[in-house]
């Protein structure tokens, strides 16, 4: 039973958007530095963010467990190497619930719109849904993520399809798709774990692949349940195997940052991973990429290539050229009829539609500033205009190697850290300033142009409009981590609270 809408609080110290993995440790922490005013709003109907909204056929995580997975919160009960969505989705509410936060949550609600009052030195913002009305706050945290609003492609006719559609991020459970004539578009992260799902219960299955990605073998397994006790009851084996995976994933940063010949043997992983999924040698050739290993995001499976290689599967390399009520038509102009479209086509990522509703001081949406310059902000974090604004999970801060939580949990501790100086130095306002910002922004780009992102022949969803990797932090994640530790007072403008005049009430009383 739904609850009647109640209204919003008229004003909190902060105010925080999105209720993953973000939202949840920018909460958690803030209680923990007690700063318990806080209030954190959610469109949806619970916590997980990525992990609530994906449950297609074959969710999991990429990056193995104990290290996706937050640090203040170890869990020995994960059942294998890498978790699928619904135990990860089961940690997140245990931890929130554990945590005792969730009293401060506003599920079901949605951010309108967000100014800058700069006489008030706050953030004016509209919610709707079931927590309705303005809030007034310190700050705004912004942790609703890049991988959160689904992205279609701009086909033709897609809209006037006549049979069941929808975006792997939006999968509809009532759709029957057993025995039906199939299209998958798009071949990313979420297709190629999809893909073998399907192709075991559907009647025909149509891959659509615009480009093909390196994918190496997925070496996953189960943990034995004496190895589950023993990483409950020994103590610091669990931190060790975290800390050794970690370790591991960071050995992969010199081959995108530095010299792509670094990935040559996990290149000819990738190579007899296709050799042992297909036996077609025209088949193999259409699988295997043309540009270098990392370009785009590397994906693991063992299952997509025998897939793809089945009776009742087929790969269209072909562009589409249009969808009609019940076909998917290719530039050579072969008709293909489906019954369903699974559209696997990615999220917004350089054009975050939230940006859209966060006006700053000078009036400029941050979408406004970001269309002219590109997508940017000073350490991921904060962006010139918008005073006491911050980003979790912001401008390039994504990851090609390791686990994004790591990358949260050092922004968080950025966050604290500014909060912290706010209290001690009584700051009404904190903005980095531009030269800053785009000194950062500069020596950033530098390294990313000698980064396999820039120079392994390819494009992806990392590059913006503008052609710049917008997405991805070109270093080490422990480089971040130390730049995240201290809030740099020096590269922000630091407006002091207003001392209030005396009234004559003040004086007589």
């Amino acid at each position: 039973m739904s609850l009647p809408p109640r209204n919003a609080p008229t004003r909190v110290e902060h105010l925080v958007v999105g209720a993953g993995f973000a939202g949840l440790c920018t909460a958690i922490k803030l209680q923990e530095d007690g700063e318990t005013d806080f209030l954190v709003v959610e469109k949806a109907d619970d916590v997980g963010g990525t992990w609530r909204d994906n449950t297609y056929p074959g969710a999991a995580c990429d990056v193995p467990s104990q290290l996706y997975s937050f640090s203040f919160a170890p869990n020995p009960d994960w059942t294998t190497s890498f978790s699928q969505q619904p135990e990860i989705q089961a940690y997140l509410q245990r931890v929130a619930r554990e945590a005792g936060v969730l009293d401060r949550f506003a599920f079901g609600t949605r951010l309108e719109d967000a100014h800058w009052d700069d006489d008030a030195h706050e953030w004016v913002t509209v919610l709707s849904g079931a927590v309705a009305g303005e809030v007034r706050s310190r700050t705004l945290v912004l942790g609703a993520g890049a991988l959160s609003e689904p992205k279609l492609p701009d086909i033709d006719g897609l809209d006037g399809f006549g049979g069941e559609i929808f975006h792997s991020a939006r999968w509809d459970h009532s759709a029957d798709l057993a025995g039906k004539r199939v299209a998958v578009i798009g071949t990313g992260a979420s297709a190629i774990q999809i893909v073998p799902e399907l192709q075991r219960t559907v009647g025909h299955l149509d891959v659509y692949q615009r480009t093909a990605p390196w994918i190496i073998p997925r070496a996953d397994r189960r943990y034995s349940s004496l190895e589950r006790a023993a990483l409950r009851s020994v103590p610091g084996l669990q931190r060790a195997y975290r800390t050794g995976i970690y370790l591991a994933r960071e050995s992969y940063v010199p081959a995108f940052t530095v010299q792509p010949k670094i990935a040559w043997p996990a290149k000819q992983l990738a190579l007899a991973n296709i050799r042992r999924g297909i036996e077609d040698p025209a088949l193999r050739a259409r699988v295997t990429p043309t540009f270098e290993l990392g370009c785009k995001r590397v994906l693991i499976s063992n299952t997509y290539y025998p897939a793809l290689a089945a009776d009742n599967a087929e790969l269209v390399t072909d562009g589409i050229a249009k969808v009609t009520a019940d076909a998917v038509v290719t530039t050579d102009g072969t008709e293909r009829p489906v019954d369903a479209i699974v559209v696997a086509t990615g999220f917004h990522t350089t054009d975050l539609p939230i940006a859209a509703q966060v006006t700053g001081r000078t009036g400029r949406t941050i979408a406004e500033v970001w269309d002219e310059r590109g997508m940017s902000a000073y350490k991921g974090a904060t962006v010139p205009g918008f005073p006491n604004l911050f980003f979790v999970v912001g401008p390039n801060t994504g990851l090609g190697h390791s686990s994004m939580v790591f990358v949260i949990e050092s922004q968080v501790a950025y966050l604290r850290a500014a909060v912290r100086a706010m209290r001690e130095e009584r700051y009404a306002a904190v903005e980095p300033t531009e030269s800053a910002t785009d000194r950062w922004n500069d020596r950033l780009q530098k390294r990313m142009s000698r980064t396999v992102w820039s120079t392994g022949g390819c494009s992806s969803w990392y590059q913006d409009k503008h052609g710049r990797n917008t997405t991805l932090w070109p270093r080490a994640t422990f480089t971040m981590r130390a730049q995240l530790a201290s809030f740099d007072e020096a590269a922000y403008t630091c407006t002091p609270t207003p001392t209030r005049t005396p009234t004559r009430e003040d004086v007589t009383a």
